[in-house]
Parts: C-alpha cells; sequence; structure tokens
C-alpha cells in the first residue's frame, strides 16, 4: 500500500492541530462572580480529568460551549483529517465500531457502535462481517442501513470531488484502485465497489485482498462513516452532514460559528458511547489566541476544541490563579530531529550516534515548552497509547544521564565515524514553528561542543511536502538533519510508526520517512504485526520494530508532547482520551445548568 495522500495530510492535521497556537499570549484571570453568574460548580483540581473524570455526573441539559482559533479542514466524515474533527464529529456521525467511552489507554478498545458486535472475522483475517442494531435512524427518522454504510466508505475512493482525508479504507480495499468512486460509478444503485457487499439492509461484509490487524481501527474513523446517498452534496457535504448522531447541525458559518441542536431522531438505546449530556452545542472560531484564551480564563467558554493548549502568557495566570480549571496531558505526538541517510556524513552510523550522544535533552525539551508545556523527555520513538510501547527503553542512556549530552561518548562516536575533529550539516527546520526553530537552536548550541559546525535553514512551512517531503530536495540542499514531528492516525504502530519508518512508504513527493530507512527486517516486522489480529501480539511486534529502528540510529526524539488544556468549571464528564490523542471525549462532556 501506498500513502502519499494519506501522510501528507496527518502531517498537516498533525502540525495544525497541535502547534497551532502555541503563540504568547495575554490573558486576565476570570472571577468568582462570572463563574457563579454562568452557572459554573467548583473546578476538581488539577489533573483531575487525567485517566480519571473530572465533575462526573449524568445530568442533561445546557449549551456546551467550545472556542477554537482554527476550524476543521471539513466537518464532512469522509473528508476531515484535523484530529479535533474526529472527535467533534461523532455528535453527528456512528461507525460499526468506536472507541471505548473512558479514560487514557482504556480508550483505545473497540466496542460496538451502529453493529451488534465486533466483526465476525473468517477466511484467514480477510472477510469481516457485520450486523447492525435495530432502530438505528437519520435525522429524518428514515433507518441507517449497511448500504448507507458503504456509500459512505465508497465516498473516500472520490479524491476527486471531496479531496482530503485518510485514505487507509481504499488502500486496504482496493489496492490497484480499480473502483472510481460513488460520483463515476455506473453501476444502476452507485454501490460498485466489490470488495463490500451488502446482502441486506443489515448485514455488510468487507472482503480484504490480504490480511490487515488493523482494518477495525480504520473502520472507526469517520471517513467510515455512512452517508445517505439521497442527502449527499459532494463538495459541499461539509457545510451540513446529515446526521445519525444525537445531534444535528442547525447552522454552520465556516471559520465563525457553529450550532448543534438535539438529533429527536437519535434513539439512546441504540448508542451505548454517546452521552448526549448537553441540549445545544456551539462551536465559535476567532483568530486571536490571546483574545481565546482570556475568554476561557474568564469563563465565557468551557474548552479549546483544538485541544492546542493555553499559550504562554496565560499559562502563568492559569497555573497561579486556577490550577484547579487545567489537565496537563500527553497528546500522542512526539517531537524529534530525524538524519536522512543520504546526506553526508550522515549515511554512517556512527555520526548519526555521535549527534544523538551529544544533544541535550534537557535543553531541547526547555526549548518546547518545558516538562508541563513541551512534554516528557523522549528516550525512544514509539509514545504511550501505541501498543508496544516502552517509555523505559533507554537504548542511549537518556534517562539513565538525567537528559545530559554524553560528550565522551559523543567524541567517541566522530572518531569511529572518521570525523574526530566534527563535521559540518544543517539543519532544516520550518520558519512558521517558533518552537521548533527553538529546538534547532538548542541542537546546534549542544552540537557546537563535539566540534559539529550544523547551520539552521529555515523553510517555508506551507511547502514542507515539496521541501523535506522530497528526497532529492533533501539532499541537494544538504540537510542533514530535520526536526519535525507526528501523530498516530489510529494508535498502533502501523498508525504511527509505518509512513517513518517502512522503506517501502519512501516517497518522491510528501515524503515522511525522512531518514529513508530501507531495513528489509524492519519492513518485515510491520508485515507480520498488520497480518496479526491478536492486537496484543501485534503490540509484541510492534516493540521489536521500534527496537530496531533506534539501533539503526536515525532518529533523535525530543519529547513525548504535552500539553496544558483549560477545562471550566462548568464542565461535566471531562477526560482525556489516549484514541483521540489526549483531547477530551467530546461526546461525554456535559455542563452543569
Amino acid at each position: 500500500m501506498t500513502t502519499h495522500r494519506t501522510s501528507k495530510r496527518r502531517l498537516a492535521a498533525g502540525t495544525a492541530v497541535v502547534l497551532a497556537a502555541l503563540l504568547t499570549t495575554t490573558a486576565c484571570g476570570g472571577n468568582g462572580k462570572d463563574d457563579k453568574e454562568d452557572g459554573a460548580g467548583k473546578a476538581p483540581g488539577f489533573n483531575a480529568g487525567i485517566n480519571k473524570v473530572a465533575n462526573a455526573s449524568d445530568k442533561k441539559g445546557g449549551t456546551l460551549k467550545f472556542v477554537g482559533t482554527q476550524d476543521a479542514d471539513s466537518w464532512d466524515p469522509q473528508r476531515g483529517y484535523y484530529g479535533f474533527m474526529w472527535d467533534f464529529a461523532r455528535y453527528y456521525t456512528r461507525q460499526l465500531v468506536s472507541f471505548k467511552p473512558e479514560a487514557g489507554q482504556a480508550s483505545t478498545e473497540l466496542v460496538p457502535d451502529l453493529a451488534t458486535a465486533n466483526a465476525e472475522i473468517s477466511d484467514g483475517g480477510k472477510t469481516y462481517k457485520y450486523t447492525l442494531k435495530d432502530g438505528v435512524t437519520w435525522e429524518d427518522g428514515s433507518p441507517v442501513t449497511s448500504q448507507d454504510i458503504k456509500y459512505g466508505i465508497e465516498r473516500t475512493w472520490a479524491q476527486d470531488v471531496i479531496s482530503g482525508g485518510p485514505v487507509y479504507l481504499s488502500q486496504v480495499l482496493d489496492p490497484k484502485t480499480e473502483y472510481k468512486g460513488p460520483y463515476k460509478d455506473t453501476t444502476p444503485d452507485k454501490l460498485g465497489l466489490k470488495a463490500i457487499e451488502t446482502p441486506d439492509a443489515k448485514t455488510i461484509i468487507f472482503k480484504l485482498p490480504k490480511p490487515n490487524g488493523d482494518f477495525e481501527q480504520m473502520l472507526a474513523m469517520p471517513a467510515a462513516s455512512p452517508v445517505k446517498k439521497e442527502k449527499d452534496t459532494a463538495a459541499k457535504y461539509g457545510l451540513k452532514p446529515f446526521s445519525n448522531g444525537p445531534y444535528k447541525i442547525d447552522s454552520y458559518a465556516p471559520n465563525k460559528s457553529m450550532t448543534l441542536s438535539r438529533n429527536t431522531n437519535w434513539k439512546p438505546a441504540t448508542d451505548t458511547i454517546r452521552k448526549a449530556l448537553p441540549d445545544k452545542i456551539t462551536v465559535t472560531f476567532m483568530a486571536n489566541a490571546d483574545d481565546m484564551d482570556k475568554r476561557l480564563l474568564k469563563g465565557d467558554f468551557d474548552v479549546d476544541i483544538n485541544a492546542t493548549g493555553i499559550g504562554q502568557a496565560a499559562r502563568t495566570t492559569a497555573l497561579r490563579e486556577h490550577k484547579g480549571n487545567l489537565d496537563n496531558g500527553q497528546t500522542g505526538f512526539i517531537r524529534y530531529a530525524v538524519f536522512p541517510q543520504t546526506v553526508k556524513p550522515f549515511d554512517n552510523i556512527e555520526c548519526r550516534k555521535a549527534v544523538i550522544y551529544a544533544a541535550d535533552k534537557k535543553s531541547l525539551q526547555t526549548a518546547r515548552g518545558g516538562p508541563q508545556a513541551g512534554g516528557d523527555v523522549a528516550p525512544n520513538m514509539l509514545p504511550a497509547g501505541i501498543k508496544g510501547a516502552d517509555p523505559t527503553y533507554d537504548p542511549y542512556e537518556v534517562l539513565k544521564n538525567d537528559s545530559k549530552p554524553d560528550l565522551t561518548k559523543a567524541k567517541a562516536a566522530l572518531k569511529a565515524c572518521g570525523q574526530p575533529n566534527g563535521f559540518k550539516t544543517t539543519i532544516a527546520v520550518r520558519n512558521n514553528k517558533p518552537v521548533e526553530v527553538a529546538t534547532a537552536v538548542s541542537l546546534q548550541n549542544a552540537l557546537k561542543q563535539v566540534g559539529i559546525d550544523a547551520q539552521v535553514d529555515q523553510f517555508d512551512g506551507a511547502q514542507t511536502s515539496g521541501i523535506i517531503g522530497s528526497p532529492k530536495v533533501v539532499k541537494d540542499k544538504g540537510y542533514g538533519i530535520i526536526i519535525m514531528g507526528w501523530g498516530a492516525d489510529f494508535p498502533t504502530g502501523q498508525g504511527f510508526s509505518q509512513p517513518l519508518v517502512d522503506g517501502r512508504f519512501i516517497l518522491q513527493s510528501g515524503n515522511n520517512n525522512f531518514s529513508e530507512l530501507n531495513d528489509p527486517a524492519v519492513n518485515k516486522l510491520f508485515d507480520d504485526a498488520i497480518a496479526e489480529t491478536d492486537p496484543a501480539k501485534a503490540g509484541e511486534i510492534y516493540k521489536q520494530m521500534n527496537q530496531k529502528v533506534s539501533e539503526a540510529a536515525v532518529y533523535l526524539p525530543f519529547v513525548y508532547d504535552k500539553t496544558i488544556t483549560w477545562r471550566s468549571s462548568r464542565l461535566t464528564n471531562a477526560y482525556t482520551a489516549d484514541a483521540y490523542n489526549g483531547r477530551y471525549d467530546y461526546a461525554s462532556l456535559g455542563v452543569v445548568k
């Protein structure tokens, strides 16, 4: 399978969602009077929503108020790719299976949603069969059928009409891209994809050309949501998607606001995932991050839909005066440097090790915002929430050395690679990401200590896929070190690591395997893990894969990303979910009226 469309969009999604609001902001503190007038309860405490539920409640009613500095790429379930959109879309979309509504790691378990049970898997992992629940309806009261699910999934093939969104399903079900999508489908019912069978309105069967143990993970994405063909407005569908969830969209003004109200035809008995507590949900978009932080602290809004974390000045105020309203959790993203092996002297593993040992990990953490706003120092390239992750695996003794440089080992590595006095190289970093530029400068300063002269080249962040995403450009520009970040599309080794380290994913444009690692042993471990239907066994294989990648010394991980997130005192059922990259599980939130 290839991923150039998927990888590029994930990169865009990740950078937009996690880094967009890492700006210096000013904010005023809230006051008790404002909070009480808004019906607020008492803030439950710092980190009350990390791995547990803050303000647990089943009370219905009220208006849940989201705010954000960035609108979604699209609210069309097949087209959206921003992480916060995937979380929010569950208000109006459902899937055959979805993530368990629990805090932390427990959220990564897949449970039935539209289906009566998880897949009935046969034919050596190539056939997945589901039966739909009774009583599942659209907002007009008509039943959701297996044909609606098939049609929705088929829309992902129509990239010429609804470009965007993940394409895993088309890659897995139609690797030869023989199907042209429903808008070019010549079959009478416009349901011509042979890999999905719908023998009746309640049964859907997927026929995979070869096994993929993460197939159900792909079916939990919004891209696998049903779409009623009669309501499909193609490229305009994202302006008003037709709901089969607990809420329907009443109004939407792009980059300004959105309002949702209850879908009276949604039946709670059919849905064990969504609490549907608020009577109304509003989203306000504002360009000024300073103003957004100020309004959050004042109590005008309940939660930042983008989940980017409050800015530097606002963090200072919030930590001092409103610590009980803050959660400091991991996002599921990792920040790192990567060494393209085509750029000398990084074709030599010892030269790569010299950089790893010389780097000042504490300084890099500080550049990202410190332990709270930046994240935990990362000893390896597999973050928590991915089965197979081991935060104690420390191949370069980063944690053992208290995150300090090991200049002795760095100098020994330089001698071993034939560069005892150091060498010259260039660090590539996006010019629109201040914290990434700060990490580049930190690394530059640390490398001077062992004679490595690293120039920092800031490139246009909007042109990422055509610059560092082009192996030819990387080689021509002599980019020996690239600063970047990454988050999982779904919480497995395939969903996180494959685009980064599988040699078959090296692309001439939109590449994300910047190191151009092409180790047959690593590639085979992906094949073995993907063919494994037991997630625990697959996790053990991904653990081996991660160790192989560490041994190759092509990555210098900085931090497992963290943010400081605001939750209003009105918010109930607030908990961070690993399945949603550490954001709150939006479908569970309620408010004190």
